[in-house]
């Protein structure tokens, strides 16, 4: 039996420097709805089905004993996106900067894709992405 057997969720966790400032932002900005806050050092989102788990840094514990968790240092420099699909970028582009995401630039149209990165108030990056069928 797979994880893919034995899994019902993939949580996203991701570390923020100040809890409810973030919280916010996923609530106004993206829209997820709250569905959990545990000791003020956590809080679990629902969008569309799928958990974000912001938490506060932390260092090594029983269950990981060299990992210390901490917040992005440079929003320049990432090891992970998130990418939201959508089916039309340049409309999810207007309401989310509307709603006070802040874009690194307006969708860009690649011929097979058009996408749009923008961050979080930690320097998470996000994309939102429109594929674009092929043309015959």
């Amino acid at each position: 039996m797979s994880l893919a057997d034995r899994a019902s969720a993939l949580t996203h966790m991701i570390v923020v420097s100040d809890l409810e400032r973030s919280k916010r932002w996923y609530l106004d900005v993206l829209g997820c709805s709250l569905y959990g806050e545990y000791g003020g050092t956590s809080v679990v989102l629902d969008w569309n089905g799928s958990w974000f788990l912001l938490v506060t840094g932390g260092g090594p514990t029983a269950d990981k004993p060299d990992v210390t968790l901490e917040a992005p240092t440079s929003p320049d420099v990432t090891a992970r996106s998130s990418i939201f699909r959508v089916d039309d970028c340049r409309a999810a582009y207007e309401e989310l900067s509307r709603a006070g995401a802040e874009f690194l630039t307006p969708p860009v149209d690649h011929g097979y894709e058009i996408r749009a990165f923008f961050r979080d108030p930690d320097g998470h990056l996000f994309e939102i992405s429109e594929l674009v069928p092929a043309k015959e």
